[in-house]
């Protein structure tokens, strides 16, 4: 039977191209019994000088970058107070508040994301690292695509370093694309493995989920979501608790792939699906 919920979608108001109330119905449509809407909370004082904002800004999605705590918190405030108009017109389907929030491991982030996530109170938190910090350069994940070998190597190395602390921090209900670079074609090679698996047993240790993300199956010619195969063995092996997630960012995405995915995962032996959303459904 396919995961009957999603937890990991965005709307218009920062990436996504459709509204709250389109996702949700699309999604009671689909056959979900539960959706969760994760908007990017991304917030560095330096977050707007990256090379990839501008590409930001053309695209139109500029908005989920901030550069301070107050402003993001105003967008989600307002984010929220919708996500709760629309689930009160949609009893059909129970509509859950998600961020997925990228992990900057500073003494004042912790301090701050801690207290918005205290005072917003979302349902669920996902872990992200779309950023790396690289020569006193914040830098998305496809600036280490466009760097030359030696610094891709060393950049890798602070992406899987930022994954580990962010897993420790205990901040997130589950972890997002764990191996993001592998959207690129980054960290394939045999010597990442003593990373990932630093990675993996800290999800085990700390008894954290982690998504097995399907919108990697539409890129490029792969036939896999990630993580990676080599990366499913080690939370087999780990016994750590998967979730599937769509990444929907538009309504002919909400459940993509899940199918596949269910056939990829029994193809590892992974049985330890996550049940976040009951546990969710319980507290509220």
């Amino acid at each position: 039977m396919l995961q009957n919920f999603t937890l990991h979608t965005h709307t218009n108001e920062f990436d996504g191209k459709n509204t709250v109330a389109e996702m949700v119905n699309a999604a009671y449509e689909h056959g979900m019994k539960t959706i969760g809407i994760s908007n990017h909370f991304i917030v560095h004082p330096n977050i707007k000088q990256t090379n990839f904002y501008p590409h930001a800004v053309i695209g139109g999605y500029d908005g989920m970058y901030n550069d301070n705590f107050d402003v993001a918190t105003d967008k989600f405030k307002k984010h929220f107070d919708t996500l709760e108009h629309v689930a009160e017109q949609n009893k059909q389907i129970r509509v859950l508040k998600g961020m997925e929030i990228d992990f900057f491991d500073s003494i004042s982030w912790h301090i701050n994301t801690s207290y918005i996530i205290n005072t917003l109170k979302p349902d669920y938190t996902i872990g992200a690292c779309h950023f790396i910090e690289y020569n006193g350069q914040l830098c998305n994940i496809h600036d280490i695509h466009l760097a030359s070998q030696s610094e891709q190597h060393e950049m890798l190395k602070i992406y899987w370093d930022k994954v580990y602390r962010a897993i420790k921090s205990g901040m997130f209900t589950f972890m997002a694309h764990l191996d993001l670079p592998l959207r690129l074609n980054l960290g394939t090679e045999s010597m990442w493995e003593r990373y990932e698996q630093k990675a993996v047993h800290t999800l085990s240790d700390t008894k954290t989920p982690v998504e097995i993300n399907t919108a990697l199956y539409n890129k490029g010619p792969r036939t896999h979501p990630h993580p990676s195969p080599r990366v499913m063995n080690m939370l087999y092996n780990a016994n750590v608790p998967v979730i599937l997630s769509d990444d929907a960012h538009s309504v002919n995405q909400i459940g993509r792939y899940f199918d596949k995915a269910q056939e990829y995962i029994a193809q590892h032996n992974i049985h330890q699906f996550c049940e976040i959303h009951k546990h969710i459904a319980r507290n509220k």
